[in-house]
């Protein structure tokens, strides 16, 4: 029998760091709700040799469940091996040997920036106390984390799906420190079906008796809301992925050695069980609630006039693409959105029978895009300055 899981999946103090180092924010960090939140530290990681002037500046955003290591081997510190790593490294399309690229672990994720899971100023896990997020309360952590690195204005931000939320958010709160911008399988406000979608999976967490309202952190392993993090990740994973590509995997069949007439399973159902029970082990619930509620809550209109106004200030180099069998984002969106971006042209399509998920996976066609885009950013500026070194004596940079 495996090991029961810990309450939470997340990163804990005194786990290695892999090849994080992480930024300080020493003000309370102000938050769209009109309150701050003190302490925060963000999680990040660099690949590349810093330009002297911060010019050659790559800024790469990760979805929901994804974290700082976009490339390299899991290992000590990471769980899982880079979610990007086939499209950022040397001679890769995000070239790491012109290009210094700074991957942030989004504000109030669980994989080293402050969140649900990480100690609040009492020292006691934030659980239920951690403030409401809004996308641009991320994005303003991460211009924080820019400053601290001393990047006035980003060459590219990059992101898909949660991180072209935040990517888009850049873009349209700050222009001038984004030189060009790249939006994959986002939309420019969420829908009322990707609301419903992040409804239910929120839901399935809090009606885990494991929930404890949200504070569970300290429970022992075994009793934290694993039941409900599961089922928020099976339902998120049929919409990830497209129903032909499921049809064609797994079809109506039973997993081999059992009988759903008879309890058992079908093979569909071991796919779904198998990404839950992955997800729970490297997760935070509260940080899941977090994010999926910032999701959620995304409308780069709000408050500006609507979402064509909102959009007419990004003037910059942009490029917009969305996959053609998603169901979750669906390809309309982003032909909206790349239609009301001042910077972009028509959207272009990833094609692929894997859903939303194409994005992470069809590499090829998102380095040609990757590739695209930086052929329009501003040229970095001679001169070039060692990147922080993930093996120096202390990680931490304030």
């Amino acid at each position: 029998m495996p090991p029961l899981p810990s309450a939470s999946g997340g990163r804990r103090e005194g786990d290695p760091p892999g090849r994080r180092r992480w930024a300080a924010i020493e003000d309370p960090l102000p938050l769209e709700s009109g309150t701050g939140l003190p302490g925060v530290r963000l999680a990040y990681e660099t690949w590349g040799q810093r330009a002297a002037d911060g010019s050659n500046a790559v800024l790469v955003l990760h979805a929901l469940t994804g974290d700082s290591h976009v490339a390299g081997p899991a290992g000590p510190g990471h769980p899982t091996p880079g979610w990007w790593d086939a499209v950022v490294g040397p001679g890769r399309a995000l070239d790491t040997d012109r290009w210094f690229v700074v991957a942030p672990n989004v504000l109030g994720g669980c994989r080293g920036s402050t969140g649900p899971s990480s100690p609040g100023p009492d020292g006691r896990p934030w659980g239920s106390r951690f403030p409401y997020l809004s996308v641009r309360d991320q994005v303003t952590a991460e211009a924080a984390l820019a400053d601290v690195l001393g990047i006035d204005r980003w060459a590219a931000v990059i992101g898909g799906s949660m991180g072209g939320m935040r990517a888009l958010e850049w873009a349209v709160s700050r222009p001038e420190r984004t030189g060009s911008l790249l939006v994959l399988a986002a939309p420019a406000a969420a829908s009322a079906d990707q609301i419903a979608w992040g409804s239910v999976q929120l839901g399935a967490i809090r009606s885990d008796p494991g929930w404890r309202g949200g504070d569970y952190h300290r429970a022992p392993p075994g009793e934290g809301p694993h039941r409900g993090l599961g089922q928020a990740r099976r339902i998120a994973h049929i919409t990830y992925r497209s129903a032909p590509e499921l049809d064609s995997r797994f079809g109506g069949e039973a997993q081999p050695g059992e009988e759903p007439a008879h309890g058992g399973r079908y093979r569909v159902e071991s796919y779904l069980d198998h990404h839950a029970g992955k997800l729970v082990r490297r997760f935070d619930a509260g940080s899941y609630v977090t994010l999926t509620e910032a999701m959620n809550g995304h409308d780069v209109g709000r408050g500006r006039g609507g979402i064509a106004r909102a959009l007419s200030r990004a003037e910059l180099p942009a490029l917009v693409a969305g996959v053609d069998s998603d169901r979750l984002y669906p390809l309309g969106q982003q032909e909206r959105l790349a239609a009301l971006l001042p910077g972009a042209d028509a959207a272009h399509t990833i094609a692929s029978p894997r859903g939303h998920d194409g994005f992470l996976i069809e590499t090829d066609q998102v380095g040609a895009l990757v590739r695209e885009l930086l052929a329009r950013a501003p040229l970095p500026r001679p001169g070039a300055a060692p990147a922080p070194s993930p093996s120096s004596p202390s990680p931490y940079v304030t």
